[in-house]
């Protein structure tokens, strides 16, 4: 089992979506930024609460999720 301490998942912040140390930044968004091809230093950035280490974290913790479910495919 894979351990993630810089993502938190709370119910009564951002609709509980999983994000990073408590802050109000979604994996999500951090995800989408890098497949848009966003760098890490642009990320810092644009979110300078967050640390390179949140991001990589965050790639690893997508990557966890999607191992764990059956995605539907739409062809």
């Amino acid at each position: 089992m894979m351990s993630f301490p810089r993502i938190t998942l709370d119910p009564d912040q951002m609709d509980g979506l999983p994000c990073i140390r408590g802050l109000r930044i979604p994996v999500a968004t951090v995800v989408d930024m890098v497949a848009s091809g966003t760098t890490n230093a642009e990320i810092l950035e644009l979110y300078p609460d967050l640390e390179e280490a949140d991001i990589y974290q965050a790639l690893r913790f997508a990557a966890a999720a999607v191992r764990e479910r059956q995605l539907p495919l739409v062809s």
